[in-house]
């Protein structure tokens, strides 16, 4: 989809303020009126909110007179959707524990990855979507906009060329970017104000002063508003040349899946922590009363959501045939890894375009370098996976490693040597770790190592057989002055279709939301209602199929030191949470799903570790070697700050905990 920004003259909107405006309450009873935050480049400066109230409503008005400057308008709000494809600015890939790099980075951007060095504060708070600075957009003066649309594509007498079906159309995606603006807030701060129409430019500041409303209220604002928003949406993109990325009814309510999951999970659903934390009235922003019932309105939406996808054909991606006929092992390993880079695969619910350009994190994560010609190597490779992540993913009997019974996995530096049988996986002849050795499909689709095969599209045998392969220690082809610093490679976000000779990558829509991760959303939903019921083993194991993996019960019942682990809704718990973590891996979900689940305090404390890369032996290079031991404080870390200057400007909004 084209991004096409208007001036802040032709929109009628002051994008040199740092602030935003408007408000409601829900239900539609009441209307309030939002104008956040401060002013233009100074964070110190107090700044009355009226000077940030949009005064040039004719130049606004100028925007609807035609359905082609209308349009534009609707591409602006689109342009507001976060860069989630860039690292350096998605919380939920640089925040958590799956990936590292260098400190104090070289070539890149660490604003948002001193988040995990500890480094959050109130004074100018990483990642802030509130107001839109230190990597991420502003959320609020994206929902002004969406206000501004919504309210002139309602009004039937603009736009005269806009006909009805397409003006219902824009209407519903705007009523979606509204809604998604105001999760994003959700999902960072918990309880926020809720926007629904933009302030006048006459309003009172009494009337500009808005409350943080309460987490449960934002819950059911955002779930009605998708609903609105999908009956008005497309099933499918039918013009695929100018509108993949746009949204539809499957988006919607996959999207709704995701809130209603995540509203129904420990952080937001009786969390205790929070029994204190009210607004100035006295109002508790967080229900302090668990309620299963928000895991059976998640399951119910989940369905639905799988629902609409199946009547739009979204399915499970498999790897086609090729010309030259792949192994087995090779096959199943690429149907996992293509379904996230292979763009607008038969898997994808909601692709991102708008500001998202994977060539990025292409290179940086997964490389340039050349096992041909040692002098084309990499020098800008920063991201590697934390060896806490290659330990995530299964053994190739499907279960975690520190429960199979058959493998052991005690001395994961042990060097091994890789046999003919492993040649698909691990290059014959290479020694390499034991760690590994003996692992599932998806271990290899995501992870590039130290002597492990890398099939690529242009493989100099046009097969699996005699293929690429990495050596990375130092002296060796792969290895460069800025190899990630942990040893493993996102293997998993390169492009098939990269050729390492000339440096060109193949760019693809990041992956918003996919089958897998709904199918996943619907089996934890399911279980926390009901416990391991039929379903919740079906849709898992839909999703372990596709890798070549056994049934949940049949891999644990054969394999597993805890044999009947999965017959209880907690041991079902644990077993869901790891396959989402290795599912998505790189993806930018964990980290979100840590917070959500309440893990964080255990998963995001204690030390980064990978292997010693500056070592020319395996025998030195394969020691665990810490980086950075980091500390998340609980609870204060599992929500974001607010700027300590919005509190001073408006009295009636509080801080979150412990900040």
């Amino acid at each position: 989809m084209k991004n096409r920004k208007k001036n802040s003259k032709q929109r009628g909107i002051q994008f040199d303020f740092a602030s935003y405006t408007s408000v409601m309450h829900l239900y539609r009873k009441y209307t309030f009126l939002l104008l956040l935050l401060l002013a233009l480049f100074c964070s110190s400066c107090k700044k009355s909110y009226l000077d940030v109230v949009p005064d040039n409503i004719a130049t606004i008005d100028n925007a609807f007179t035609a359905k082609n400057e209308a349009e534009k308008y609707l591409f602006t709000l689109y342009g507001y959707l976060p860069a989630q494809s860039n690292p350096q600015y998605n919380p939920g890939l640089i925040a958590g524990d799956e990936i590292w790099m260098d400190f104090p980075a070289l070539r890149f951007d660490d604003v948002v990855l001193r988040i995990a060095r500890g480094e959050q504060n109130t004074v100018s708070p990483r990642a802030n979507y509130m107001e839109g600075y230190n990597g991420v957009p502003s959320m609020y003066k994206a929902i002004r906009d969406c206000n501004i649309f919504i309210e002139n594509i309602s009004n039937t007498s603009k736009v005269p060329d806009l006909d009805a079906d397409l003006r219902r159309r824009w209407i519903g995606e705007a009523q979606f970017l509204k809604a998604f603006y105001h999760f994003i807030l959700l999902r960072s701060y918990g309880p926020v104000p809720i926007i629904d129409k933009n302030i006048s430019v006459d309003a009172p500041i009494s009337e500009i002063r808005v409350k943080r409303q309460p987490v449960d209220a934002v819950v059911d604002y955002i779930s009605l508003l998708l609903d609105t928003a999908a009956k008005k949406l497309p099933l499918t993109i039918l013009n695929k040349t100018t509108e993949l990325g746009r949204i539809t009814q499957p988006v919607a309510l996959s999207m709704k899946a995701r809130l209603l999951t995540m509203a129904a999970s420990p952080l937001f659903n009786g969390n205790s922590d929070y029994n204190s934390f009210k607004d100035k009235d006295g109002v508790a922003l967080f229900n302090p009363s668990y309620d299963p019932q928000k895991w059976k309105k998640a399951a119910d939406a989940c369905k639905a959501a799988i629902d609409i996808c199946n009547s739009a054909n979204i399915k499970l991606y498999t790897f086609p045939a090729q010309l030259v006929p792949l192994s087995a092992t090779t096959t199943t390993e690429m149907s996992f890894r293509n379904a996230v880079s292979e763009s607008w695969n038969s898997e994808l619910i909601w692709g991102l375009t708008t500001n998202n350009n994977t060539n990025l994190i292409q290179s940086i994560s997964a490389g340039q370098y050349d096992p041909a010609n040692a002098t084309k190597a990499a020098y800008n490779i920063q991201l590697g996976p934390t060896l806490k992540m290659a330990k995530l993913f299964y053994t190739k009997n499907g279960v975690p490693i520190g429960e199979d019974k058959t493998l052991d996995f005690s001395k994961i530096e042990v060097l091994r040597t890789g046999t003919h049988d492993e040649r698909f996986d691990i290059a014959e002849n290479y020694q390499t770790a034991r760690l590994n050795f003996d692992r599932e499909p998806r271990f290899y689709a995501s992870l590039g190592f130290d002597g492990g095969v890398w099939y690529m599209a242009n493989s100099p045998s046009l097969s699996d057989e005699n293929t690429w392969h990495l050596e990375s220690k130092v002296g060796q082809y792969g290895a460069t002055s800025a190899n990630p610093i942990t040893g493993y490679y996102m293997k998993k976000l390169l492009n098939w279709h990269f050729e390492w000779s000339n440096y060109q990558f193949q760019n693809y829509a990041w992956p918003e939301m996919r089958l897998a991760d709904l199918y996943l959303l619907y089996a934890e939903a399911l279980n926390e209602f009901q416990g391991p019921t039929a379903d919740v083993y079906e849709y898992v194991n839909r999703i372990r199929a596709r890798s070549g993996l056994q049934t949940v019960q049949t891999a644990w019942s054969n394999f597993s030191t805890n044999p009947t682990k999965f017959t209880t809704k907690e041991g079902m718990r644990l077993i869901i949470q790891q396959e989402r973590g290795i599912e998505l891996s790189f993806e930018g979900q964990r980290y979100w799903d840590l917070l959500r689940w309440k893990k964080a305090g255990q998963e995001l404390n204690g030390n980064i570790t990978g292997w010693d890369i500056r070592q020319t032996d395996a025998d030195l290079y394969y020691r665990e070697t810490t980086f950075y031991s980091r500390h998340f404080i609980v609870p204060r870390d599992y929500l974001t700050p607010i700027q300590e200057n919005n509190l001073l400007v408006n009295e009636n909004l509080v801080q979150n905990p412990n900040w």
